[in-house]
């Protein structure tokens, strides 16, 4: 038997299986929409979402996760979490959802794992950090979101992109979940010209609101809340910026006051309200002891002054160091890192595309904490020369 038409029958018959087992409101991996039709794809024995997984996985933006801050930076404990277990948490507790309401774990997965890999190195006050400077240069607001999509299309693989699908690039665009919605309803008349405006209207305005058009892309939404606001409980109080006693009554009352507890109970509120539903919603009292919760990590722990004692330092390290590789490419000085470390080899198209500004912010945007500080030694810092001039 032909290996090749057997593999093709298998992937057709998984195509029948996620008819008539998923919900019909679930998006299946034929709906998947693509920039290109690839080959690799359309003869391939892979389904459509599941590709976009493996690509996401074998991105270098990916690999960087490893070394980015989640909340907690300049800060030597082990146990802390980090973006890359933050985005596997947030896969997980997806797909968890996902299979409860019969839908396409490959598409939450892919926007799971991607949902995070604009973001700056030291978390969101390095987004903020490249947001003004971003600004000062011309280029608008920097967001992480936006910068995801722009990584996965725009530079990765040398500037030619992997090629995502659309549902999968606007779960990542859409994902905020910093933003507080008791209730999702999927925005289902996308394409990519509406992509690319939404890019365009929450770069200008961040405040602009934005919903993924399918479902499974509302479910990362939440399962981006739900897998930080407990962990980054646990975090403060393991860094002593709280104690467990100090969270509001009420919220342990209805939640519960440790992160698991707070994960299975929004968890299972958010599939017991959303069961057969064409949107996702928790119920009014979790929902209102969700939003109770994210005030006070916001008062207590993301602007805890004991948490922000170096971030005058940083934020003058970004400013010294973008400077500095502007200036290197404005003068074509080649020898410089940014352009032996980004550049070399980039496509015509990335180069002659994108201001000096721009390719600066995209390199030091795409840094791990580790490599942001060492550059600012190499380049900062003064080298003391032994022997003579």
């Amino acid at each position: 038997m032909n290996k090749v038409k057997t593999l093709k029958d298998i992937k057709q018959h998984l195509h029948h299986l996620e008819k008539d087992r998923l919900s019909p409101y679930a998006t299946l991996s034929i709906q998947a929409v693509r920039r290109r039709d690839e080959a690799e794809i359309v003869d391939g024995h892979r389904e459509n979402f599941s590709v976009d997984v493996d690509r996401i996985l074998h991105s270098l933006a990916y690999s960087r996760y490893i070394d980015k801050t989640q909340v907690f930076y300049l800060i030597r404990n082990d146990h802390i979490t980090h973006r890359v277990l933050h985005v596997q948490l947030v896969s997980k507790i997806g797909r968890t959802i996902g299979r409860l309401l019969g839908l396409n774990e490959d598409l939450i997965e892919a926007i799971a794992l991607g949902h995070d890999i604009g973001h700056a190195p030291f978390g969101h006050d390095g987004e903020g950090f490249l947001s003004d400077l971003s600004k000062e240069y011309g280029l608008g607001n920097f967001l992480h979101n936006v910068q995801g999509v722009r990584f996965l299309e725009v530079i990765e693989k040398k500037g030619a992109g992997w090629n995502l699908s659309l549902q999968v690039l606007d779960g990542i665009l859409c994902h905020n979940g910093e933003v507080h919605s008791p209730a999702l309803y999927p925005d289902k008349s996308k394409d990519f010209a509406r992509l690319e405006e939404e890019i365009r209207k929450v770069t200008d305005d961040p405040e602009f609101p934005i919903y993924p058009m399918t479902l499974e892309g509302c479910v990362v939404r939440m399962a981006d809340t739900i897998s930080y606001i407990g962990r980054d409980i646990e975090d403060a109080i393991r860094l002593g910026l709280i104690k467990r006693s100090e969270i509001p009554i009420d919220c342990r009352r209805r939640l519960g006051d440790t992160n698991g507890t707070i994960v299975y109970a929004l968890v299972e509120d958010l599939i017991a309200e959303s069961l057969k539903k064409a949107h996702i919603s928790f119920s009014p009292e979790k929902a209102d002891a969700l939003k109770r919760l994210k005030d006070f990590n916001q008062q207590f722990i993301y602007t805890n002054p004991r948490a922000k004692n170096q971030t005058n330092k940083l934020r003058l390290m970004f400013e010294l160091l973008f400077e500095e590789h502007h200036k290197d490419l404005k003068a074509g000085n080649d020898n410089s890192v940014i352009f032996r470390e980004f550049l070399d080899g980039m496509s015509s198209q990335y180069r002659d595309n994108n201001p000096p500004a721009m390719i600066v912010r995209d390199f030091i945007a795409g840094m791990t904490d580790d490599y942001f500080l060492g550059q600012c030694q190499e380049n900062l810092m003064p080298k003391i020369i032994s022997g003579r001039y």
